[in-house]
């Protein structure tokens, strides 16, 4: 077992209710056991769902989160909680994306984050969003997310 401080975790190890709402859902974190050492972790929800708030209807949309750690690391059961409490969340795209976005943010405070959610079709229109902190710090090798465009049947 590493030496990471999971002392303070609710969920990790335990059998946990799906939160009803990301309102609800508890993002956690532990301490990075390489601080100061820049790297890259990914995170890949390629069945994010959500619901239409005018319609009701589930959206689709496969994400990719990448983040450079300061002192933190999410904690990844979490994460996957926190994802899937949007089952029932209605919402449009941009607001999904950029709520999943900047509670990581608030949680973490990395050195460098980024989202792209690579949104299914709604209306006959895919819509894609991309948000980052900034600029990547210099050095780090940032690879490309490889979600491919959403192109139909052509």
């Amino acid at each position: 077992m590493s030496g990471t401080d999971v002392s303070g975790l609710t969920q990790l190890g335990t059998s946990v209710e799906q939160p009803a709402s990301p309102e609800e859902a508890v993002l956690e974190r532990v301490p990075s056991g390489h601080s100061g050492q820049d790297y890259v972790v990914r995170f890949t929800a390629p069945e994010f769902t959500s619901l239409c708030p005018m319609t009701g209807q589930p959206d689709f949309a496969h994400i990719v989160i990448d983040y450079v750690p300061g002192d933190w690391l999410v904690e990844s059961k979490s994460l996957k909680l926190f994802l899937t409490s949007f089952r029932n969340h209605g919402s449009f795209h941009e607001d999904c994306t950029m709520k999943v976005a900047t509670r990581l943010v608030d949680l973490l405070e990395p050195r460098w984050l980024r989202i792209g959610a690579y949104w299914y079709p709604r209306g006959g229109i895919p819509i894609d969003v991309f948000w980052q902190t900034g600029a990547p710090p210099e050095g780090v090798w940032i690879p490309d997310q490889g979600v491919a465009p959403y192109r139909g049947r052509g």
